[in-house]
C-alpha cells in the first residue's frame, strides 16, 4: 500500500519529468526535424511566421478561447496549416463545439495530419500535427459528433482558410 508521502513523491517526479519533456512525444519543433518533408530550422520559422503562429505551430502554445475570427467562419471553402499551406480541414467537417476554438469533426484527408502523445497535463492527449511541416495544429478528443464522434480542437492561429470560389484568405 502507498503511503501519501510516496504518493505524494511520485506525483511530483511525474510532473517534473513531464516538464522536461521525458514523457512527451517530443516538440513539433523537433518532430519537424524528422520525417517532416518541409524542414525549417527555428530561424527560419520565425522570420517565416508571426509570433501567435510560432508560439502555437513551433513551440506548441495555444491560443485564448475565442480569439481567432476562423472560431466563426461558416463559407465553404479549405483550412490550411498556416505554416506550410498544406489543406489540412474542408469547412463540411467543420462544427460549432462551444469551446471558442474551431472545431472539425475529421482532417479533410487521413494522410493531412499526423498525431503523436501529449502528456503535458499529464494524463495523456492526441496532439494533432500538420503532416507537412509537423506544426502543432491543436488536440483531438472523443467528444465529437458522428459520423467519427472525434473532436478536432484547433488552435485558429494555425490555419488559414481560403474560401471556395476564391477571396481574399482569412487569417486564424
Amino acid at each position: 500500500m502507498l503511503s501519501r508521502r510516496s504518493l505524494f513523491a511520485g506525483s511530483a517526479a511525474i510532473a517534473a519529468l513531464s516538464g522536461l519533456g521525458v514523457f512527451s512525444a517530443g516538440r513539433a519543433g523537433a518532430a519537424a526535424g524528422s520525417g517532416f518533408p518541409v524542414k525549417l530550422s527555428r530561424d527560419e520559422w520565425k522570420k517565416k511566421l508571426t509570433d501567435k503562429q510560432f508560439s502555437v505551430l513551433r513551440d506548441e502554445g495555444t491560443e485564448r478561447a475565442f480569439t481567432s475570427p476562423l472560431n466563426d467562419e461558416h463559407r465553404q471553402g479549405v483550412f490550411h496549416c498556416a505554416g506550410c499551406d498544406n489543406a489540412v480541414y474542408s469547412s463540411e467537417a467543420k462544427f460549432d463545439s462551444g469551446t471558442g476554438w474551431p472545431s472539425f469533426y475529421e482532417a479533410i484527408e487521413p494522410s493531412a495530419v499526423a498525431t503523436s502523445r501529449d502528456f503535458k497535463l499529464i494524463y495523456p492527449r492526441t496532439e494533432v500535427h500538420c503532416a507537412n511541416c509537423g506544426g502543432h495544429l491543436g488536440h483531438i478528443f472523443n467528444d465529437g459528433p458522428q459520423p467519427t464522434g472525434k473532436r478536432h480542437c484547433i488552435n485558429g492561429v494555425a490555419l488559414v482558410f481560403k474560401p471556395a470560389g476564391g477571396g481574399e484568405p482569412v487569417l486564424g
